[in-house]
């Protein structure tokens, strides 16, 4: 499926992703390139290993926004990997573009997964768009299972995204939820 999408070793071509499966193969490529500075994101061009730059944060966000994929919700392959690249990427000089999209994909992979309307990735991704303009604030009947699997994710990492922190706590609402039913989730104290 690689080689699908990129031609002769060179940049990931946009226009061959069909599925979001081949995101999550793209994404992982993106992740290799952010590990190392090398692959075909950071191909001719100067890319340390460990830094998150502009250019990585624009692959991103046109794997998940191409047109093949642009009407369904990110997947959870799709949040993992970005979990992956959010882990990876030790130094950051994209001016917090990856912080705003990794935000709103996750929630809006979780809001997907709760039954809860979503709009458009390429509306919802998009720098434009305020994350509170869709983002459920009240979610009734909200998927426990993914909240923990977010959760999870967060946990004891040394790279907290304070927005998909607030968003996910507000998503589990203390009206919505017995605290019970997710102790120790979250380490809010940042």
């Amino acid at each position: 499926m690689l080689s699908d999408m990129s031609a002769a070793g060179g940049p990931i071509d946009i226009s061959a992703i069909a599925s979001p499966e081949a995101v999550v193969a793209a994404l992982a490529m993106v992740r290799d390139s952010v590990i190392t500075g090398e692959g075909p994101t950071a191909r001719g061009r100067v890319h340390f290993s460990r830094m998150l730059d502009p250019t990585d944060a624009s692959w991103c966000v046109r794997l998940l926004t191409a047109a093949a994929v642009n009407n369904q919700p990110v997947s959870r392959a799709e949040a993992e990997v970005l979990f992956e690249i959010n882990d990876a990427a030790t130094e950051r000089s994209d001016d917090g573009r990856f912080d705003d999209l990794f935000a709103k994909a996750i929630v809006h992979h979780a809001a997907a997964a709760s039954g809860l309307p979503v709009p458009p990735r390429s509306v919802a991704l998009s720098p434009g768009t305020a994350i509170e303009s869709w983002a459920p604030t009240k979610a009734v009947g909200v998927n426990i299972e993914v909240l923990e699997w977010i959760a999870g994710q967060m946990r004891g990492k040394r790279r907290s995204n304070r927005q998909l922190m607030a968003l996910v706590a507000s998503l589990i609402g203390a009206a919505t939820l017995p605290l019970t039913h997710l102790p120790n989730v979250f380490d809010i104290s940042m």
